[in-house]
């Protein structure tokens, strides 16, 4: 196995031609949302930054994105697909797909940090003689293999974050969907994981990141938050 776990996205004219994501006239599933009428697409292959303020919706437009929320009113398509009309099966089969780290960061807290990291290979019926050099593989990377039998509650607050980021590649997400970093992370950690995502990147995946410090974007296209939509912004425009 590779030092990068991720699989490297379709690049087939299919692919290209239909956006990954596509929110259309969205609102959000709170009856207090943040979103009110978002829409924008994101093509395969690309990296985003989701930015705006504190309640601006980051974390409502990654939920959605991650499948763990449905719209109240709109559309949200995640690979052509209308979330909607995805079945439960559907939309489990769809989730293999995605690699999420979504705040609060939830544990198995009865599980260790290894057998925390191999759960979606482990639920999707793989075997542990096909996943564990794997999974070995991802925590070394993350600078977790010495802490692989200790348990969640043990954990630093980076610790955990890492631990989220090596759950979300387990499973080779065509699709990453990273909240930003614990804010207990210190400047060398939040460079570490800014590293580790943009490797995932490199190699092929989908990558969409929330910030609330557009400088953090680092040149890459932004989502901007306002007043419950969006506007996509390239790089090069100030």
């Amino acid at each position: 196995m590779s030092t990068n776990p991720a699989r490297q996205a379709p690049e087939t004219a299919d692919a290209q031609a239909t956006p990954i994501v596509r929110f259309d006239q969205v609102r959000g599933p709170a009856d207090e949302t943040a979103l009110r009428g978002l829409s924008f697409a994101l093509a395969p292959g690309s990296f985003h930054v989701v930015v705006g303020p504190s309640g601006a919706g980051k974390t409502e437009v990654l939920r959605l994105i991650a499948l763990a929320d449905r719209p109240a009113a709109g559309v949200v398509q995640v690979f052509g697909r209308d979330v909607a009309t995805l079945s439960r099966r559907e939309a489990a089969l769809a989730r293999r797909r995605i690699g999420a780290v979504l705040h609060p960061l939830r544990f198995i807290d009865h599980l260790s940090v290894w057998e925390n990291a191999a759960l979606a290979p482990r639920v999707i019926g793989r075997k542990p003689a096909e996943y564990a050099g794997e999974v070995d593989a991802i925590l070394k990377w993350m600078g977790l293999f010495r802490r692989a039998d200790a348990r969640p509650a043990e954990l630093t607050g980076a610790e955990r974050h890492r631990l989220a980021l090596a759950r979300a590649l387990a499973n080779r997400p065509e699709l990453l969907v990273v909240d930003e970093p614990d804010e207990a992370m210190d400047a060398a950690d939040r460079l570490r994981g800014q590293k580790l995502v943009d490797e995932i990147f490199q190699a092929g995946a989908t990558v969409v990141a929330a910030s609330r410090d557009e400088a953090a974007a680092a040149g890459r296209p932004v989502l901007r938050l306002q007043e419950g939509r969006g506007i996509l912004v390239e790089p090069h425009e100030p």
